[in-house]
């Protein structure tokens, strides 16, 4: 992995093939499969990497169980293939978790459960992934935690994803390979001049200005998608996404079991809890209809005491809001397609294609979410080759993101390898850096050959030669970037710790943050 800067090529006297406007996992996984296929790219993101949806997830990889009852079985079907393929190509930040699901009296009878279960291991190709089975929560150490009237439950599974780092690897990728990666950039306005775009972009860091030449463009600015087509493109009245706010809270862990639960709810509704960083407990998510700006997003109290409640149904402990230590928020940019409730829209995602008045081609990104983000990213590429002609061939199915080009089931093995190499680390340690760099560890770790190696000790398992990695290598820039999407080292640092991550960050981000462009730009 290089950390070298652009080419000397400037964007400006470039001709882009795509230019994406949106640095969320839709964005950065069409630039990666368009310039694996021999298309030159340019991606903008207004802020960080993740900062918007896609650091706001319940962190699943998952075919959504619960969108069987609103028919979405292609949907479905979709997601539940595409697990295994993740898993396989980013074995380090994804790996299998089995979920618990306790039957609930008054609410889904057994037999819909089990039927609904049934679809869910046969329809989706699964290979590797264990089946359901049922448990006897008297006997069963998962019913342990909940109350002693829970005693039967399914148990199915899923996967789990660190859903930013899914989100910079991708970025890192696309960049690998020629990609011109630009955060904290805006785009001001992009016109059709002479069937190609021309899009101004401002650096949000130095206020500088440029402007980017393109034939292609894709709308996946998230949330903001319909501002884009309004604000950047200057089409009036436009209404095309019902942005649905999903919040989480983070509380000490509940529960030693490596097993995560699905709660059902009285309101049909269900929230998740699941085993996180370590030591404590995951719990969402809520859904609500949302009308502010999606950059305001923050859990409301009323979602504090509905997670709360809802938890507390089930736990034998009940959860408070003493227990809670973090909470974020996201905001689904779903297509709006009239239901009635927020949990009922769909969650498929719809790609519209547009044609500007001089005939300058481009798309616009609606819904999605993680666990599909690589077939709509092929379904994107669909639409580019139709307007610029074909390049290369359908790749993402088997190409291994940064650091996990190793064995699926060989996460283990990767911390004995980094433990015996560099005998300083300590397991914890050891299994962190593997966990979110895979084998790019040996990378950020370099010639060290002892702890003093690391440069300056920032609180825990943090230390400098992490934080400039992750500077030169996966553009961040505060200590937001380090410490709540890229590392989560936020659950465990004090504030006056944090606070010297952030000015560390600004301090050399400088000098840095261009750097992580290794490819940079082509004609």
């Amino acid at each position: 992995m290089s950390g070298s800067a652009p080419s000397s090529l400037s964007a400006s006297s470039a001709m882009f093939d795509v230019f994406v406007i949106g640095g969320g996992i839709n964005g950065c996984g069409i630039a990666r499969d368009a310039v694996g296929r021999g298309y030159s790219v340019f991606l903008a993101e207004m802020n960080d990497l993740a900062s918007g949806t896609s650091s706001g997830s319940t962190k699943l990889i998952h075919g959504g169980l619960r969108y069987l009852e609103h028919y979405e079985f292609r949907l479905v079907r979709e997601a539940l293939m595409e697990r295994e393929i993740l898993w396989r190509n980013a074995p380090h930040i994804i790996w299998p978790m089995r979920f618990v699901l306790p039957l609930h009296k008054g609410l889904r009878p057994a037999w819909l459960v089990r039927l609904g279960l049934f679809i869910y291991d046969h329809i989706g190709g699964r290979k590797r992934l264990p089946k359901t089975r049922t448990l006897d929560m008297r006997s069963d150490p998962a019913g342990k935690p909940l109350k002693a009237s829970y005693r039967r439950a399914f148990e199915y599974s899923d996967c789990w994803v660190n859903d930013a780092r899914f989100v910079v690897l991708n970025a890192r990728d696309a960049a690998n390979r020629g990609a011109d990666v630009r955060v904290r950039t805006r785009v001001i306005s992009a016109e059709d001049e002479n069937g190609t775009w021309k899009v101004r972009i401002q650096n949000l860091l130095t206020g500088e200005t440029e402007t980017v030449r393109a034939r292609y463009l894709v709308n996946a600015a998230g949330p903001w998608v319909d501002h884009v087509i309004s604000g950047v493109l200057g089409q009036n009245d436009v209404h095309n996404v019902r942005l649905v706010k999903g919040s989480h809270i983070v509380v000490g862990r509940k529960f030693d079991d490596p097993r995560a639960y699905f709660f059902q709810n009285a309101d049909g509704r269900i929230i998740f809890a699941i085993p996180y960083e370590e030591d404590f407990t995951l719990i969402g998510t809520t859904d609500q209809d949302y009308d502010g700006d999606p950059k305001d997003v923050a859990i409301s109290d009323s979602e504090v005491d509905y997670l709360c409640a809802a938890a507390s149904e089930y736990f034998s402990e009940p959860v408070t809001r003493d227990d809670i230590v973090w909470t974020y928020s996201g905001v689904r940019p779903l297509f709006d397609d009239g239901a009635s409730k927020a949990q009922e829209a769909t969650r498929d995602y719809v790609l519209k294609s547009e044609t500007a008045r001089g005939g300058a081609p481009m798309v616009h990104v609606f819904g999605g979410k993680i666990t599909t983000y690589r077939k709509l990213a092929e379904s994107a590429l669909e639409k580019i080759a139709g307007a610029l002609g074909p390049k290369g061939q359908p790749w993402t199915h088997a190409g291994a993101l940064p650091g996990g080009e190793f064995p699926f089931d060989g996460y283990d093995a990767q911390v004995e390898a980094l433990m015996r190499d560099y005998s300083f680390l300590d397991r914890h340690h050891a299994a962190r850096l593997v966990r979110l760099y895979g084998l790019c560890a040996r990378d950020l770790l370099g010639e060290a050959r002892s702890v003093d190696d690391l440069g300056r000790h920032f609180g825990v398992d943090l230390y400098e030669a992490e934080l400039r990695y992750l500077a030169a290598h996966e553009w961040a820039v505060s200590g937001d970037d380090v410490l709540w999407r890229r590392t989560k080292r936020g659950l465990r640092l004090s504030q006056e710790e944090a606070a010297a991550v952030d000015t560390f960050m600004r301090e050399i981000s400088g000098m840095h943050n261009q750097a992580a462009n290794a490819g940079g730009g082509h004609a």
